[in-house]
């Protein structure tokens, strides 16, 4: 009835004359802002020479969506939307046409001058909106060039437009493969001479080389034009930017002046170095100290060069002979029937390797824990899954007798992987004994490869285990030849401040938020996709 009398107010008001007329209430209705998605893509692509016979070659121009916003459930955008590419000023430069395998669901119309693609939904972050296939048009010179302008429009949403500029030609930097061996040991170093070609039709101002080297791997020397930094994207590893602010010349080799060692560290195991050489716009002149890289022109004959845009960046992997230690630890608890304790189970490696998977982005080991009689458990990790006794699939997640956590695909040296347990009393067993094991993620094969001493990847979590003695009173003047290496002190109905290691040791439960993460690591290297794309077959 309110809800009414309101309306009734408002409409007797307007009849009077006192609430401004009908346009008064129009004009306090806010005004709502759809969703702004930024179209994007290469700012500037080269173009190979149109041939004196033959096909021109391909290159492949991407135009992307960002989506900004964060809402998993209402992000995305689900509606339709249309782009425009007007062409016109590419007419005897370039041809334009769609690349329909890497552009599925997109209906592009063309004309003469212009690209109208239309397409449906544009998920959170970064999209692939179209991919174009683009050849030097016949009769195109060296430097002809013309600019593609792309709008876009969507119902309720606003498209920001982009530009991307067509050149026929210009410089092909090439980076050379070092003549590396794939076996290392701890300590010992590799030296090549890093040598870049640039295959091009333009020369090229200024150039940027890039290393990355994975976490068990550093390099022998530091120079003055590189800039030294830590790298996630390779296994938790270094980055180094070395400037060359020159020019160099089309047709031309170039070699450093200066050989490039990499060493294998102490925890080296699998690992990974990526070179690369491109083209550095800014022409930064990095100096901090001594000594200087430089590159300087190599007599090389014609044959050697290689056209192929892919090949300016080089990949190598290596095996360092060296093993891990996974040592598993449990806890032991206390408490009464109807009580929720809490734990924190797991490993840490003690190396002196550490162990990753970089290419697979395979999980490198599985914690098999076996929970306690008369216990369940209320709550899990999430990177764990429940599984019946024998091992098999289970659908309810609480409440199982067994977990799997699967980890991530690299585990640093002297880390540690701590997984967090509820588990309730349902009925009080004296000295009931769960297991926690550091296995393969295979049950068929358990044995980790690398870590040759199984005796400590299994460890314990009691609930309510007997009574330790109580020590003595008298003090004696020297150790006692007899005393036990476990102690225990428990808290009833609650987490005790002891947990319980293979190697009959106690270790601290750290809870420490430096623990890597449980789960499969999603990451998506910035540099050479193709490193983490293809897949690695795992020794037993």
């Amino acid at each position: 009835m309110r809800r009414l009398s309101l309306v009734v107010a408002a409409a007797g008001l307007v009849a009077l004359g006192l609430g401004g007329g009908a346009s008064a209430f129009a004009d306090t209705t806010p005004t709502i802002a759809g969703p702004e998605f930024a179209l994007g893509g290469q700012q500037d692509l080269a173009l190979h020479p149109y041939p004196a016979a033959g096909k021109p070659q391909k290159s492949s121009l991407e135009f992307s969506l960002t989506n900004p916003s964060t809402d998993e459930d209402a992000g995305r955008f689900e509606h339709e939307y249309q782009l425009t590419f007007d062409l016109s000023a590419l007419a005897g430069v370039a041809d334009v046409v769609l690349d329909g395998e890497n552009s599925p669901g997109v209906d592009c119309k063309f004309t003469k001058t212009t690209a109208v693609c239309t397409d449906y939904g544009i998920g959170i972050g970064y999209n692939t909106a179209v991919t174009f296939d683009v050849t030097a048009a016949q009769g195109s010179k060296l430097a002809d060039s013309g600019v593609i302008k792309a709008t876009g429009t969507a119902e309720g949403a606003t498209i920001t437009p982009f530009s991307t500029t067509v050149t026929v030609g210009g410089p092909d930097l090439v980076m050379k493969q070092l003549p590396l061996k794939p076996q290392m040991k701890p300590g010992q170093v590799q030296r090549g001479t890093l040598a870049f070609a640039n295959t091009g039709t333009a020369d090229a101002d200024g150039v940027l080389l890039t290393l990355k080297a994975s976490h068990g791997l550093e390099f022998a020397e530091k120079y003055g034009n590189c800039e030294y930094s830590e790298d996630s994207d390779i296994g938790a590893g270094t980055q180094v930017q070395c400037h060359f602010p020159d020019t160099y010349k089309a047709g031309t080799v170039y070699e450093l002046n200066k050989s490039l060692g990499i060493r294998a560290t102490d925890h080296a195991y699998i690992e990974s170095f990526i070179y690369r050489i491109e083209e550095d716009p800014t022409k930064a002149k990095f100096r901090e100290g001594e000594p200087l890289l430089t590159a300087t022109p190599k007599k090389i004959s014609a044959r050697s060069l290689d056209l192929n845009p892919w090949d300016n960046q080089q990949e190598f992997d290596f095996q360092a002979v060296n093993k891990a230690d996974f040592r598993a630890y449990g806890d032991a608890l206390t408490g009464k029937a109807g009580e929720t304790v809490e734990t924190k189970i797991g490993f840490r490696n003690k190396g002196p390797a550490w162990i990753a998977y970089l290419r697979s982005r395979e999980s490198v080991a599985t914690v098999d824990f076996t929970v306690p009689a008369g216990a369940e458990v209320t709550k899990k990790p999430e990177g764990c899954s429940a599984r019946t006794a024998a091992g098999d699939y289970r659908e309810q997640q609480l409440g199982a007798p067994r977990y799997f956590c699967d980890t991530s695909f690299m585990i640093l040296d002297d880390a540690e992987v701590a997984l967090p347990f509820e588990l309730k009393i349902d009925e009080v067993v004296k000295d009931a004994k769960g297991a926690v094991t550091v296995r393969n993620t295979g049950l068929s094969q358990p044995k980790l490869a690398f870590d040759p001493d199984a005796s400590n990847n299994t460890a314990q979590l009691i609930l309510n285990g007997a009574p330790k003695p109580s020590p003595s009173a008298s003090v004696s003047a020297s150790p006692s030849p007899t005393a036990s290496a476990t102690g225990s002190s428990s808290t009833s109905g609650g987490n005790s401040n002891t947990t319980t290691d293979s190697g009959g040791g106690s270790l601290a439960s750290t809870g420490s938020s430096a623990l890597l993460p449980v789960g499969a690591a999603a990451v998506a290297l910035a540099a050479g996709g193709a490193l983490y794309v293809a897949s690695r077959r795992r020794k037993a």
